[in-house]
């Protein structure tokens, strides 16, 4: 059930990944219009960043508001958006030159810093704090317990991924075992694999969990993130040299999207799934709005997207014992992986 990988290995499955074409997912962008406060500045005018993220969520809904809501825009950012489908990939597209903002995992960071190589990675924001994932059952039970997974099989996410190493530490904490996590499967096609007869499990990520609910081809079991608590999930990311080069970019990045959290966290229902369905063409507005609904009531984005000491030791601890990490690789610094002064600036002006 542990995958004990080294962040060595990791490294050379980025670069493989870079090698295959770390960019091959299409570039995806809001073809919405930008919100009236915004329409008055020039195309020309913006600066473009290059974005990778790493799997399309309403999980990010952040993200996806900021764009359509034209926040970004505001701060004078055009983002050309492409799905990497992976961390190691959009850290591949970071180190490569060929994104220069990432939503990635922050372990990342550690892995690539560890290498000791000519670039380093560093947080600069800190998006979601709780596990995005879900994990639902073929079969309808009355009560979920962990320790119904004991001889089970369970469709979750590659091997050194944030939602496996979490649910792996879950099931350690609680004790089960003989669990067959399966983690060869890709992301894009974990859902296709369940619907066809694997598994008895599967662990993904929303709309896809309300969607498989909805169609009657899953129960919900149990919310990953809020069974684990507190887990610094998901962040942005960009190489040392380009947060160097351009803090500007950084900074206006950041205030946009903690705009869009704040007009998250205050806008109705409809006004939320009405700005996030250009990013999830086909799925229904129930499903949006359910989807919204879960990840926050688990307090999934945090009104100060800061990655202090505390959640840095926790995801050290949490990537040592899944044997990704050794313990003399933990970065005693964490000023060495990881910038907040960004977010501390949120709300000075311009």
């Amino acid at each position: 059930m542990r995958m004990k990988k080294t962040a060595c290995i990791l490294l050379s499955a980025v670069l493989l990944a870079l090698a295959a074409g770390c960019g091959s997912a299409p570039a995806v962008q809001s073809n919405a219009k930008p919100a009236a406060a915004s329409e008055g500045k020039k195309e020309e005018a913006l600066k473009t960043v290059k974005f990778s993220e790493v799997i399309r969520s309403i999980f990010y809904a952040p993200h996806y508001i900021a764009m359509q809501k034209g926040f970004f825009k505001e701060e004078g950012l055009n983002v050309d958006m492409n799905t990497a489908q992976g961390s190691d990939k959009g850290a591949a597209a970071l180190i490569a030159g060929v994104a220069d903002i990432s939503l990635v995992g922050p372990e990342t960071a550690i892995y690539i810093y560890n290498q000791k190589g000519d670039k380093t990675l560093k947080v600069f924001h800190q998006l979601t704090m709780k596990d995005g994932s879900f994990l639902l059952s073929r079969t309808k039970a009355d009560a979920f317990k962990w320790s119904d997974l004991e001889g089970k099989s369970v469709i979750g996410w590659r091997p050194g991924s944030a939602p496996q190493m979490v649910l792996n530490n879950k099931l350690l904490l609680e004790k089960v075992n003989k669990v067959d996590v399966v983690t060869n499967i890709a992301s894009t096609a974990m859902a296709g694999a369940f619907t066809s007869g694997k598994g008895d499990y599967i662990q993904v990520f929303e709309p896809i969990a309300s969607t498989l609910e909805k169609e009657g081809k899953a129960f919900y079991a149990a919310s990953v993130g809020q069974a684990f608590g507190s887990f610094p999930e998901t962040s942005y990311v960009a190489t040392s040299d380009y947060i160097k080069k351009n803090p500007e970019i950084i900074q206006k990045f950041v205030n946009a999207v903690s705009k869009g959290t704040k007009w998250l966290n205050t806008a109705s229902p409809d006004e939320i799934s009405a700005a996030l369905m250009p990013f999830f063409e086909g799925t229904p507005k129930e499903i949006i709005i359910q989807s919204i609904d879960r990840y926050k009531k688990q307090d999934t984005w945090p009104a100060v997207p800061e990655l202090n000491a505390e959640q840095f030791e926790a995801l050290q601890k949490v990537l040592i014992d899944n044997g990704v990490l050794k313990p003399e690789q933990k970065v005693a610094d964490m000023n060495a992986v990881i910038d907040m002064s960004f977010v501390k600036n949120i709300g000075k002006g311009k």
